[in-house]
């Protein structure tokens, strides 16, 4: 009878019986962590959809708050002390179009451009586990930086958007103009703002590599940054049309 116990499914052994390894894990890592490898990259993807749902919600109660207050200026009057007339405060302002309607294109395009960015982290987590064999480097090819590109064409918005506040100040409507004028800073401004967010998020997944972070955290900074970055190409459209129809 051998002196040695027997292996089963909760003492595994291997070898001739002199103690063993355990089986691997999926995911990989040898500590055995809840949150190393693929098993936990649903559970991080759905905590980040969560915030996500969060932070578009409290911007879209922002602007909602705005346009309620642009409706309400817009049809504010006042009673004219001479001739004891109710008077529309509100007077038109002439939109910098023809830069508003360049700076739209941009956003588009660099909807599209992240689109091609996230396929390629896409492909990349999917190719992750052979690059990872001994010996395997995978099969190397060129990368268009697409998440630099999506960047950069944001930041030409932001420039555009500055061009058409310059604009706008030159014809004579400033932040202290009576009728849209204030609004039309306050709402282009409030959206520049947030996506300047979005553009650093993006330049710290184009650079994840150089930190050391593994695959599936770019993969999951990049899903989230896209529905983001698109949800600011909607809400764009909604404000420039709101400035040029309401």
């Amino acid at each position: 009878m051998s002196p040695f116990s027997p292996a089963d499914v909760h003492h595994p052994k291997s070898g001739d019986g002199r103690g063993g390894v355990l089986p691997p894990e999926v995911g990989g890592g040898g500590a055995r962590d809840p949150s190393d490898g693929f098993p936990d990259y649903e559970r991080r993807l759905k905590r980040a959809r969560l915030g996500l749902i969060c932070g578009i919600v409290s911007i879209s109660m922002i602007f909602m708050i705005l346009t309620a207050t642009f409706f309400s200026r817009q049809s504010a009057v006042v009673i004219d002390s001479q001739t004891h007339s109710s008077v529309r405060m509100w007077t038109p302002a002439r939109l910098p179009v023809r830069i508003l309607l360049w700076n739209t294109l941009l956003l588009l395009l660099s909807s599209v451009a992240l689109e091609f960015a996230r396929r390629d982290v896409a492909s990349d987590m999917v190719l992750a586990p052979v690059r990872a064999i001994v010996g395997n480097t995978g099969e190397m090819r060129f990368h268009v930086p697409w998440l630099s590109i999506t960047a950069l064409l944001g930041v030409t918005f932001l420039v555009g958007q500055w061009l058409a506040w310059q604009d706008f100040r030159a014809h004579g409507f400033r932040a202290s103009t009576a009728g849209p004028s204030p609004f039309f800073y306050l709402l282009t401004g409030t959206h520049a703002v947030h996506l300047a967010v979005g553009i650093l998020i993006l330049l710290y997944a184009a650079f994840m590599s150089l930190f050391r972070q593994p695959i599936e955290q770019k993969r999951i900074v990049v899903e989230i940054t896209r529905w983001y970055w698109h949800f600011m190409g909607v809400l764009w459209v909604y404000v420039f049309a709101l400035l040029q129809f309401g």
